[in-house]
């Protein structure tokens, strides 16, 4: 578990293949024990890796965060809508490994999905937090830039509950409203 040192070691790359182990793991937890993630059923390693290679594949950016040799968190941007009008908008997806939670992991490989998703050319991104009491989520976001755009309520139901999404964008490039 990093403390404020190892976070200065921490190591943000691009994901490869044996880390899918340890993604699938953290994803695993997601999805288990709570609701940042709306999936009921957790994916195999192999589903993980077919996902992880079509992001790849269609220019999609999936980090990781290594500390001390191990994959602490992961982010990745995804397609946000099917239509080719939204082909310049992703949707952002972050896990860090619990234990390790609210210790800047999560910040710091928020910070370098935007990044690297804003130098491919992408233009705006879009967090659906998938449970509005995940107050976690949304100060993060919020403190990199995030704003609410909208609620959805009781869109989803997991562990016995239904559950409001929140909506958070962040333009990444130059605000097309406001170019001549």
């Amino acid at each position: 578990m990093p403390d404020s040192a190892e976070l200065d070691r921490l190591v943000l790359r691009e994901s490869d293949e044996t880390d899918i182990p340890a993604i699938t793991a953290i994803y695993r937890q997601a999805v288990l024990t709570g609701c940042s993630t709306l999936e009921i059923e957790p994916p195999s390693e192999a589903e993980m890796k077919i996902r992880r290679r079509l992001l790849l594949a269609a220019n999609y950016p999936f980090l990781v965060a290594e500390s001390d040799g191990k994959v602490v968190g992961f982010a990745f941007a995804n397609l946000y809508r099917q239509r080719p009008a939204y082909a310049k908008t992703v949707e952002n997806s972050i896990y860090v490994r619990e234990g390790v939670q609210g210790r800047g992991v999560g910040a710091r490989l928020l910070s370098a999905l935007i990044a690297e998703t804003s130098s491919r050319g992408f233009r705006q991104m879009i967090a659906v937090i998938g449970d509005a009491a995940n107050e976690g989520s949304i100060r993060l976001h919020a403190k990199l830039g995030f704003a609410i755009v909208g609620r959805l309520g009781a869109v989803g139901a997991k562990q016995g509950r239904w559950l409001d999404t929140v909506l958070m964008q962040l333009p990444l490039g130059v605000d097309e409203r406001q170019s001549s």
